[in-house]
């Protein structure tokens, strides 16, 4: 799109898969809202971004209502089941990464679909499920996305030999632009449209799942899903540039950009050139800050006080951005904390806006397919520790440190911008890069996501905190940040590694602005 945002008078949808945002316009055209759109949105890349997300996963939400004039959050994430604790992993070191006993914690991703809809929809649950329902009954061509997160996959997939019959059907990876179809999903789709979410958590979805687990040796129970809810919470926010920005609160990881922002407040950036070795280290740095509380604070809140008064206070981000060197690069480590994800949102023509965001935490989740549903568990839960001191130390009902974050950003109490990421570590970091390079550099939506990005931290299988740079980054400027002491990894120049971006800016006019990632398969549709 070479920085031309797609422009709506009326409404705009975004999403990483072109046929997930016709769907939401799609529910708008017959009347739906942006609520009706939104859930409509998520149940078709569950469909056509299987790697990505799915009806095993978690989805956290931000929603603006014209009526009521206020944001408000749902946590749509599962707890770890009653009958999983540490001993469970006795003699391990950690949870694995993949497998039966990787698939601890409930998916939560319908039931937020029924409580937004129940809360905001104009439709019902089943008339928004229809495109899903059909894209996986009658098949769509297969992303390049989906084709190369398979290859990438491909040995957890086989493993498992229920999800290698759907994905790698006789032990072939379907070639992008194959018709893919999943039966099994189309039937479970079928279920939840005539029976609602107690269809899936206290009905024969929930059985034949927990039924597999406990012959897999698994340990999920028909208890853990009957008993399954996701809240209603209130979101969190800070003061930026004259933008109210929200997130959800803990256990998202959503007050880290909050605390970037606060700490990145101390500095001029009318000094700062855009894409300069400045801009880059300054924001390393200020992200770096603020994961470095994360890991020590962030869990289940119910379980742990989280400090966000202490966090968010505009003083701490004051003595935090004072440690800052512009010459090197602190020495700060972090852990890896998930990878795949998939972002939306919507804008409808009342002004009803809501920000989403899903995933199932590594592509493909845990590779496990629970019977004859279709349907791929999270593996979400293995980012508990079995280490009892540690803060997010597995115990059972409980909910874990989650990388999911959606952002809105409200100027005069109104949503003007709407905007998130795929990627584990990278969520935070990208945010702040979208939201700079709006409000400091007056770039539209489709220009801040298609700028060159950078993701900080140490990914999975790899020994060091590397910052990686697309390689639009020119050279001189990576050499300066190698100078000061980051490790500078080029990556490809428009590489998915930094993630799926997308946004949706609100103008003066009323103009919706929607900027989709040329990263990934998506697009923004408007009117």
């Amino acid at each position: 799109m070479l920085g031309k945002p797609v422009i709506g008078t009326k409404t705009m949808v975004v999403s990483p898969h072109y046929l997930a945002s016709a769907a939401g316009a799609r529910i708008l055209e017959q009347g739906g809202n942006a609520y009706d759109a939104a859930v409509a949105v998520s149940a078709c890349l569950a469909v056509v971004y299987p790697h990505m997300t799915g009806l095993g996963g978690d989805a956290f939400w931000l929603t603006y209502c014209t009526d009521e004039g206020q944001v408000r959050a749902y946590n749509g994430s599962g707890r770890s089941a009653y009958g999983v604790s540490r001993d469970s992993y006795e003699g391990e070191s950690s949870i694995p990464k993949r497998g039966i006993r990787s698939a601890i914690t409930v998916p939560g991703m319908v039931d937020s679909w029924d409580a937004i809809l129940q809360q905001y929809g104009r439709l019902t649950l089943s008339e928004v499920l229809v495109p899903a329902l059909e894209y996986a009954l009658e098949g769509f061509p297969l992303s390049p996305d989906q084709w190369s997160n398979c290859h990438q996959a491909e040995a957890s997939l086989i493993a498992e030999p229920l999800a290698s019959a759907i994905y790698i059907p006789g032990g072939r990876i379907p070639h992008a632009g194959e018709r893919f179809v999943q039966l099994q999903l189309a039937t479970t789709l079928r279920k939840i449209r005539e029976g609602g979410r107690d269809a899936f958590y206290k009905g024969e979805i929930a059985a034949t799942i927990s039924d597999y687990m406990f012959k897999s040796g698994g340990f999920l129970t028909r208890e853990d899903f009957a008993d399954h809810k996701g809240n209603w919470v209130e979101p969190i926010s800070t003061d930026y540039q004259g933008y109210t920005v929200y997130q959800v609160p803990p256990n998202s990881q959503g007050f880290t950009a909050l605390m970037s922002l606060n700490i990145l407040e101390n500095f001029n950036f009318k000094g700062i050139e855009h894409g300069s070795y400045e801009y880059f280290h300054l924001l390393v740095e200020a992200l770096k800050l603020s994961f470095r509380d994360r890991d020590q604070v962030l869990t289940d809140p119910a379980f742990s006080h989280i400090p966000l008064g202490i966090l968010l206070n505009k003083s701490y981000s004051a003595k935090l951005a004072s440690t800052i060197s512009f010459q090197e690069a602190s020495k700060m480590t972090s852990e890896p904390v998930g990878r795949d994800t998939a972002y939306a949102a919507v804008v409808d023509e009342e002004g009803n806006a809501v920000s989403f965001i899903q995933s199932l935490y590594f592509e493909f989740g845990s590779g496990v397919v629970a019977g004859d549903t279709g349907i791929l568990l999270q593996n979400r839960g293995s980012f508990f520790s079995l280490d009892p001191l540690a803060i997010n130390t597995l115990e059972p009902h409980k909910r874990t440190f989650h990388t999911l974050m959606p952002a809105m950003a409200c100027k005069n109490g109104k949503p003007a911008i709407l905007y998130g990421t795929q990627g584990g570590e990278g969520q935070p970091q990208t945010q702040t890069m979208l939201l700079t390079r709006m409000l400091h550099y007056g770039m539209n939506p489709q220009q801040a996501v298609e700028e060159p990005r950078f993701v900080w931290g140490r990914t999975w299988g790899e020994p060091t905190n590397e910052l990686k740079l697309e390689s639009r980054v020119p050279e001189f400027i990576r050499r300066e940040l190698a100078a000061a002491g980051h490790i500078v990894r080029t990556v490809g120049a428009y590489d998915g590694i930094v993630g799926h971006a997308h946004m949706i800016g609100i103008d003066a006019n009323g103009f919706r602005q929607g900027g989709s990632d040329p990263r990934c398969d998506g697009a923004a549709i408007g009117w």
